[in-house]
This record gives C-alpha cells, structure tokens and sequence, in this order.
C-alpha cells in the first residue's frame, strides 16, 4: 500500500479519487483550502484510519514523505477561477512548483491533472495531443488556460533536467456527484436548473459542442496514468469523445426532469469554445482506456444526486 497526497482532494474530482484510493487501502493525505472544495465532499472519509484531512493553499510548500501525487488543486470552473484570477494562476503555478520539488525530495511519482482548456479555442477538430493550441494569453479566461499551460511546462522541465517521474494528463469536461450546485459549469447548471423549475440559461445559440464524461470514468483514467511506465509521461487526453450540443443536453436534461423549464438564450462569453472533443487514442492504446459510462446513464445519477442535495438543502 502506498502513501499518496492529492491536493485538491476536497474538490469534486478529488474527492472521488480520495475515495477510491481509501477503499484500496492506501494512505491518503486530502490537502485542500477549501476555496472551490468542501469540507462534505470528503466527510464520509473522516475518521477513516488511513486517510488525513490537511487544510493548506498549495501557493505554500508542502513537506510529507509520499510516494505518489496526484496534482489536482485549482479552481475548475469560470465562476470561480474568474472570481480571483491572480489565486487562479499562482494556483497552478505555483502549485505545480511546490508540489514537483516535493517529488523531486521524495522520489514520487507526479501527477498533473491539466485541462483540454490548453487547446483553447481549437482550429483542430478533435484534439490530439499534439495539437498545440488557439488560446488567448490576456483573456477573461487565460489565467485558467496559460496556469495549466505553464504547469504542464514545468512538468516537462522537471523530467528532463531532474528525472521525476511525471504524468500529464488532459481532462475533458467531467460530471457526476458533488459538483457544487453553483459551479457554473453546465451540466451541474441545467439539472439544478431544471429541478428548481427554473428555465435552462444557454449562452449563444446552443450549437457549440462539448464532451461529457462521468467522473468514475475519468478516475480510473488517472489511476491507469498513474501506474504507467516511468519513460511514458504523455500528456494524454482523458474524455469522452461522444460529442452534444448544448442545445442537444438541455433538451435530455429537460426530458428526463419533466417540469416546465424552458431554454432561454443569453450572449456568449468570450473566448468561449466552439468545440471541444477528445481524440483519445493515445489513452486507448497506453492505457488500454476508454469511457464505460453514457451520457444518458451519467446524466440520471447526477440528477438523483442533486434532487437529493437539493432536498437537504
């Protein structure tokens, strides 16, 4: 059993990957400053003998003897990434930083969660990794965008000069139990939407595209990515390439809640995404991966999750 650390641990995502490594019996260190994440998220893991709940903004540098890491803390979604844009980059930035010195002290094996925001607005259609990208370096969003960039950079460089051990992986849009209910991302956006009676807000006309997977799929992803050879550091995409409108997903979102939601236009962020679809090859083939969960299966847990959230709250 190994000792792991995963900043960001009380985060959606991280949560989930808390879990998982618990329940396999590994001693888990959840490092989070519960800016985007929360405390109930990780509650049912309290007391657990091998798990440890550490309040800490990874700005700071950490110290522990691990022998993995699983890099995930900073904000993922517009509300909040926007919010303190400065926080956003020196997130992961510096966070990046902190946490490969301590990888390159202890030996462990590094794992960046990056985005498919550093493919930005894509002139290639789906995305490989070796696409390098259409992002904008002084928008609304780059301190989003150019953070991860700048990240996965210095995970490249660290395994060249220093020989850590680094993965890198690419998360394409992610959905499932405990996104917050105010996350702004759009799944979460219109099943609260839609539970609440409100009408479903779609920014633009509705035909831009975005790739759906279910958080249990992308977690056994990292895990795979995690425990592939030391020489093979990616970056690899992990999403599912099963691609929907967004006027195609408010109207599933619609069907299967039932009510009197209607969809409402409003305009268009900037620099938002036209398209956005894996090409995930690489994955299949280093990974022997690919997403398991539907969309339309995916879609009835994270609406019983929120109606029972909702209900509670």
């Amino acid at each position: 059993m190994k000792k792991i650390l995963i900043t960001g641990g009380a985060g959606f995502i991280g949560s989930h990957l808390c879990e998982r490594l618990v329940n396999e019996g590994h001693d888990v260190i959840c490092l989070d400053n519960f800016y985007s994440g929360s405390k109930e998220n990780v509650w049912h893991l309290i007391g657990r003998p091998n798990f440890e709940l550490v309040r800490h903004d990874v700005i700071n540098p950490y110290w522990a003897e691990v022998d993995e890491i699983y890099n995930l803390a900073c904000p993922a979604s517009p509300i909040y990434y926007q919010n303190d844009p400065i926080q956003t980059t020196k997130t992961s930035v510096f966070g990046a930083y902190h946490m490969l010195g301590l990888a390159r002290r202890t030996k462990a094996k590094i794992l960046q969660s990056s985005t498919s925001e550093v493919y930005g607005d894509p002139n290639v259609h789906p995305q490989p990794e070796s696409y390098w990208g259409n992002v904008n370096p002084i928008g609304l969003r780059s301190c989003y965008d150019e953070g991860k960039r700048c990240a996965e950079t210095l995970f490249f460089d660290y395994h060249r000069l220093h020989k850590v051990r680094t993965k890198v992986i690419r998360i394409f849009n992610t959905y499932g139990p405990r996104m917050a209910v105010n996350d702004g991302r759009v799944v979460s956006n219109f099943v609260v939407q839609a539970l609440r009676g409100e009408d479903l807000t779609i920014y633009g006309d509705g035909q831009q595209t975005r790739s759906f997977q279910y958080v249990s799929d992308l977690i056994e992803g990292m895990m795979r990515m995690m425990e592939t050879p030391d020489d093979f550091t990616g970056p690899v995409n992990l999403g599912n390439p099963g691609e929907f409108t967004m006027l195609e997903l408010a109207e599933k979102v619609i069907k299967k809640i039932g009510g009197k939601s209607k969809i409402v236009f409003r305009p268009l962020p900037s620099d938002d995404p036209k398209m956005r679809r894996p090409d995930i090859s690489v994955a299949k083939k280093e990974l022997n991966w690919e997403p398991k969960v539907p969309l339309d299966e995916g879609l009835d847990h994270i609406i019983d999750y929120f109606r029972e959230y909702l209900g509670k709250h």
